[in-house]
């Protein structure tokens, strides 16, 4: 089994080592809003994020990989971080990325699949062998492909969480859920040529010039599990047909520019829940705090 020490390590090769940057979603821009949740999230839940009162922010919408200085017009992953203030000090958060499905099921897979997406000569080799050792994983990439377009803006794409949460009511009810974030408007991308005439930080310019101009708004639509829906595989597909509930509205309004600065690390961690909402046991969602805090440790300089 992959140690979290290995599966930085392994990051770091393919993106190269970068002192104070994350290993992977390396690039990014901070900021500040508000939630706001619906009834039909308070019927669902007891956590106190989901009652209806606004909770403050702090989001942080990203390019998946781990070089900060790779230009915003490469075909990337991108990502949306949130980690809701609850009224006791304490936070809760909400890992997604553009990418709806997950093409493994254990973190050993997983960075067998960083290492296999190489780009140059040895990528032509490495991806083909991955594939032949996990076929399964086909679908989802091909799936996927369109998240790696350009997009207009951080604004125009929705963003899947991947992992499945159980929720628990006032009176105890359960239900497995998963997270989408849906933009307030349509989905929009632009061509390659496009994006590179606009510069190699166009997304991080971007969403200052539009947070300048009023908030940017994203709908939390949750997708309720029936039987037979695992919670526990994170490359299950829920069919369409489950129902959803829009659970409430996340205002973005500033860009948050000091937010990491003094010495202080934000961590957004996909485990960090309240009471009211529940892990699965997905292997990957396990995985991951422990790798990131091998990540801010090397972050820190140990």
């Amino acid at each position: 089994m992959i140690t979290p020490e290995q599966a930085i390590d392994s990051i770091h090769e393919r993106f190269g080592r970068h002192p104070g940057h994350r290993a992977l979603h390396a690039k990014g821009t901070f900021c500040r809003g508000a939630f706001t949740a619906s009834p039909e999230a308070a019927a669902l839940t007891r956590a106190p994020h989901m009652q209806g009162t606004p909770v403050q922010v702090t989001a942080r919408v990203s390019n998946g990989g781990g070089n900060p200085n790779v230009p915003d017009y490469a075909p990337d992953v991108r990502g949306l971080a949130v980690s809701f203030h609850l009224p006791d000090g304490s936070s809760t958060d909400i890992v997604s990325q553009t990418a709806p499905r997950f093409p493994v099921r254990s973190p050993e897979a997983f960075i067998e699949l960083v290492r296999a997406s190489e780009v140059g000569p040895a990528g032509l080799w490495k991806l083909p062998l991955f594939l032949a050792r996990h076929p399964g994983a086909l679908p989802s990439l091909r799936h996927n492909l369109p998240a790696l377009k350009p997009p207009a803006s951080y604004a125009t794409r929705r963003y899947f969480a991947i992992h499945a949460y159980k929720w628990i009511s006032m009176g105890g009810a359960e239900r497995w859920v998963r997270y989408t974030w849906l933009p307030d408007g349509e989905e929009e991308n632009i061509s390659a040529r496009e994006a590179k005439n606009r510069g190699r930080d166009y997304l991080q310019e971007e969403i200052g010039e539009r947070l300048a101009r009023g908030p940017v708004r994203f709908t939390l639509q949750l997708q309720l599990a029936d039987d037979g829906d695992s919670p526990d595989d994170p490359m299950a597909v829920w069919p369409d047909e489950r129902p959803t509930v829009a659970a409430g509205i996340l205002e973005l309004t500033e860009l948050a520019p000091e937010a990491e600065s003094g010495g202080e690390l934000i961590v957004f961690d996909p485990v960090r829940v309240t009471d009211g909402i529940e892990l699965s046991d997905d292997p990957i969602l396990r995985f991951r705090p422990r790798a990131y805090s091998v990540s801010v440790e090397a972050r820190m300089g140990g």
